[in-house]
């Protein structure tokens, strides 16, 4: 069981993660728009032909955030802009590990023993499947960069023990995602 103030703390953190991380350039816009929840798990309600999955996991939730994205010359030109020597998906799997990063380092405020995921990319189509993770909060949202570069966002909870909490992401710390060494 997931608490309501859980459910909105998970959502407040993903939007100020994606705000500070999906964005390319400082001055970039990022508007966050819910979807309906039953739309989460629809390819045809959700925009992207492609799924990057990256999980947090805990004793207590596994947490997969599923970022949506068609690779076509609008969200390339925005994420490689010149940039021909790196290809399409290394740079863009970066962005989403940082966008996750930043999910995970604010979860760890609430819960010490967290483990996150490499990115992986699959299709689309596998969406329908997170009904068969038996999620107990799935929420989604339309990502608009700069009013015209279009993603999509899901976040899906599974919780193995009730899930309270109150995220203050007031004061979300700033990293660039450097490495910390012991």
């Amino acid at each position: 069981m997931i608490t309501a103030q859980a459910r909105d703390s998970f959502e407040r953190i993903f939007r100020k993660a994606a705000q500070a991380r999906l964005p390319i350039e400082p001055g970039d816009t990022c508007e966050i728009a819910p979807v309906g929840a039953g739309d989460a798990t629809r390819t045809d309600a959700m925009k992207g032909a492609q799924v990057v999955v990256l999980t947090i996991s805990s004793i207590v939730f596994r947490l997969l955030l599923i970022l949506h994205f068609d690779e076509n010359d609008a969200t390339r030109g925005y994420y490689l802009k010149d940039d021909v020597e790196r290809p399409f998906q290394e740079v863009f799997l970066e962005i989403c590990n940082l966008c996750c990063g930043a999910m995970n380092q604010e979860l760890l405020r609430y819960f010490p023993d967290l483990g996150m995921s490499t990115p992986y990319v699959l299709s689309a189509h596998c969406l329908p499947y997170l009904r068969e993770l038996n999620p107990d909060f799935v929420s989604a949202y339309s990502v608009t960069l700069n009013g015209s570069m279009q993603l999509a966002a899901t976040i899906c909870v599974c919780a193995d023990a009730p899930v309270d909490f109150v995220a203050d992401t007031s004061a979300m710390e700033e990293t660039s995602g450097e490495l910390e060494l012991f």
